[in-house]
């Protein structure tokens, strides 16, 4: 069970550690290769990911571990509290030297998260949250937007699968992470990815956009579970309260929605 110091003090005390490695990569020189299946991962991530795992999993070893850089161990399955963590988010725009890469750590409960940060250690925009507590961003209280019209509403996601839609501004970043946590800001208004991902990418962002009042959201309009045997999310919707049925009604006109795989 947890100790005298809480899940979120936990992770966000880690987490801005591992800020600090992160940095003492970025815009260097570091090794860098490619995964099989393709996606890019460098030393940054490797060592993010060992600090995480030795600091998180010593103070609550009881807890499962899943993370994209660890190898997966199916004892996960059968622990009723997880870790679940991507320890570079984004490591195209780390490499790429931009801003917009993000470390996510969360704990997840019988499927749902309990406990999330997303740190953007570059932008210095730390965004928490744990379950009937509130989102917050450096400490501050953040909240959706409450806009109900997709015209003129500001999206993040590739811009050409949105043809046809109603006119909106439409921008995109490396780390979807980062992306649930802006609308969770209220500086975005939705996020849509066609892109399958995994628990890691979202599990961390999922409380911090639901604390805030927004809901982050497959096709079918249910919320995600985590900690599956394959950790696996398909094609992913997150918004204000006021824009989740416009969105799925939308998607469900065009039949636009469908899953494709990730790319790096």
């Amino acid at each position: 069970m947890p100790g005298p110091e809480s899940d979120l003090d936990l992770l966000n005390a880690a987490v801005r550690e591992a800020g600090k490695i992160a940095l003492r990569f970025f815009g260097g020189q570091y090794k860098r290769w490619t995964k099989d299946g393709g996606s890019p991962v460098t030393e940054a991530d490797l060592a993010v990911d060992t600090f995480l795992k030795n600091t998180l999993r010593s103070a609550r070893p009881g807890y499962g571990w899943l993370s994209e850089e660890s190898l997966d161990d199916p004892a996960r399955l059968q622990a009723r509290r997880v870790f679940v963590v991507d320890p570079i988010d984004g490591t195209v725009a780390f490499m790429k030297g931009r801003p917009h890469f993000t470390i996510c750590a969360a704990v997840v409960e019988d499927g749902r998260p309990t406990a999330g940060v997303v740190f953007n250690p570059a932008a210095d925009e730390n965004f928490t949250a744990e379950t009937g507590r509130g989102a917050f961003l450096n400490g501050a209280p953040i909240q959706a937007g409450r806009r109900a019209e997709i015209a003129g509403c500001r999206l993040l996601g590739n811009k050409q699968a949105f043809d046809g839609w109603p006119p909106m501004h439409v921008e995109n970043f490396s780390s979807i992470a980062y992306r649930v946590a802006l609308v969770a800001a209220g500086r975005f208004d939705a996020m849509i990815s066609l892109t399958t991902k995994r628990d890691w990418d979202m599990a961390a962002a999922d409380i911090v956009l639901g604390e805030a009042g927004g809901r982050l959201v497959g096709p079918d309009g249910a919320l995600l579970t985590y900690n599956s045997p394959l950790a696996l999310q398909g094609a992913t919707i997150a918004s204000g309260p006021g824009l989740t049925g416009p969105l799925l009604a939308e998607i469900a006109a065009k039949n636009s929605l469908k899953p494709r795989p990730d790319s790096p």
